[in-house]
């Protein structure tokens, strides 16, 4: 009998590729790893790992245990979600990753929803890049994640994982309120000159707001990059740059710069997303229900502002 807790090690290194990384991801010592895979080879009978430089690689026979562990912690998880649904009270321990703006727009109201409504339900929150959190997710390190998604720029899709759409906001040119350089703007090419910032290479943001100043004639002078957010707008309100920001960002908070429509009224999509197999989790089921309510809530605060 094969040991589900080494096939399981066996898994991670076919996701993480090297010994130290699944001894991190699974709270071993990397001798330990070694160990236990060394014990497997032994139950299953044949070669399961080759030496490649310093790393290992995986054999065909090693392919095929992955892929049958694959299918049984896709069935494990379900067994608990099914045992979870069928007790009477919503408990359990969900992790969840989120991106910057949506942290800080939607976990106050929904952490406070959820421990006055769900008290048994513990949410662990870790803030993580979109592309990266949907992968971890996947790779089972989370287990809903809120990303997000620009227009023209699909977000990773992970075999497993399922998507449903929380809000959607606005993305508008942000500019000092009193022009930069005392230099009016009215259009995007008009921020031609001017000094930019944006978050690192790599971001979907950063490639979708270099892609909408390129159409606007202009490869932008990004002399600064943040993912922080928060030091963007600080940037932008003291006079040092321009930026392109979503509306989600406003959320709480009074807005200090001069924001202006881009043409056709680009949107981001903000999205949750879990594994299928533990979709019906009433934890998952309760923390996709209050941030969605959140959400709502907020979206219609911000259309009476925007009215008002």
């Amino acid at each position: 009998m094969l040991d589900v807790r080494r096939l399981r090690l066996l898994h991670e290194l076919k996701i993480r590729g090297t010994l130290a990384e699944v001894a991190d991801a699974m709270q071993y010592s990397p001798s330990s790893v070694s160990q236990q895979l060394t014990l497997l080879e032994k139950e299953a009978g044949v070669e399961l790992l080759r030496k490649a430089g310093r790393r290992v690689q995986l054999t065909p026979q090693a392919e095929i245990l992955v892929a049958h562990t694959a299918a049984l912690l896709e069935t494990l998880e379900r067994a608990e979600t099914e045992l979870a649904a069928s007790l009477s009270m919503v408990t359990g321990t969900v992790r969840l990753a989120v991106f910057q703006s949506a942290a800080l727009a939607l976990l106050p109201d929904f952490l406070s929803i959820m421990r006055k409504e769900y008290p048994e339900v513990r949410v662990e929150m870790t803030q993580r890049e979109p592309e990266t959190a949907l992968y971890e997710t996947w790779a089972r390190d989370f287990d809903l994640v809120v990303a997000e998604q620009y227009p023209g720029h699909a977000a990773p899709h992970h075999s497993g994982l399922d998507r449903v759409t929380l809000t959607s906001d606005a993305i508008r040119l942000a500019t000092p309120p009193v022009g930069l350089g005392g230099e009016t703007v009215a259009t995007l090419a008009d921020t031609a000159s001017m000094p930019w910032v944006m978050e690192p290479r790599g971001a979907a943001s950063r490639h979708w707001a270099e892609q909408a100043c390129r159409s606007a004639g202009f490869e932008p002078d990004v002399r600064y990059e943040t993912a922080d957010l928060q030091a963007q707008i600080r940037l932008i309100e003291s006079g040092n740059a321009v930026a392109l920001m979503p509306d989600l960002v406003w959320t709480g908070r009074t807005r200090t710069v001069q924001l202006l429509d881009l043409p056709g009224l680009p949107e981001r999509t903000v999205f949750t997303s879990t594994r299928t197999a533990g979709r019906i989790h009433p934890a998952i089921l309760a923390c996709r229900e209050v941030l969605e309510r959140v959400a709502a809530a907020q979206q219609k605060d911000t259309e009476q502002r925007a009215d008002g």
